[in-house]
């Protein structure tokens, strides 16, 4: 399997689907949202190799990051870390009540579908708090996730088969 060209035709499918200005992201709509995606998705490649920032920053970046991710096994990482993102953003009780629940049973609680790796104190913290979620309720665990991915997971996604094959891609634009 190609992995850059895969990842390539994702983001162009995000590209060429514009319509007056907006791009529609299938994991976006599927959350019944759409995205803002003005230019060509891989513009932005050459930046991501700045930080990790620059790469989740970027909705491209995270898409080649989360298909490298999946082929570490570890795609948990960064959808945890992009529901935490969303949730962030929540402005009623019942919609964060409902959203952390979602989060605690698909990353958080033990034998989680897509139980995230934090040590058994942050764990507890989340689980002992659940009934009363805040904002921050997933704080900690959220700069666990994103410790890892900056120090483990991104220098390797430097490194692979997808970002080089992306980096070749815009330098034969």
């Amino acid at each position: 399997m190609d992995w850059p060209a895969s990842v390539v035709y994702r983001l162009y499918m995000l590209w060429s689907s514009q319509i007056t200005g907006l791009v529609i992201d299938l994991d976006a709509l599927f959350k019944g949202r759409l995205c803002c995606f003005p230019k060509d998705p891989l513009d932005d490649v050459e930046t991501w190799s700045e930080s990790v920032d620059k790469l989740l920053g970027c909705k491209a970046g995270q898409i080649a990051f989360r298909e490298f991710l999946k082929s570490e096994y570890s795609e948990e990482n960064i959808l945890f870390w992009l529901a935490c993102e969303e949730y962030k953003t929540i402005k009623t009780v019942p919609e964060m009540i409902s959203s952390a629940n979602r989060i605690y049973s698909e990353f958080v609680q033990t034998e989680a579908p897509k139980q995230i790796n934090i040590d058994c104190t942050t764990r507890e913290n989340i689980t002992k708090n659940i009934s009363q979620p805040t904002l921050t309720s997933f704080d900690t665990a959220q700069k666990l996730i994103y410790s890892l991915m900056a120090r483990d997971c991104y220098p390797r996604f430097l490194k692979s088969d997808i970002y080089q094959g992306l980096l070749r891609r815009t330098e034969s634009r």
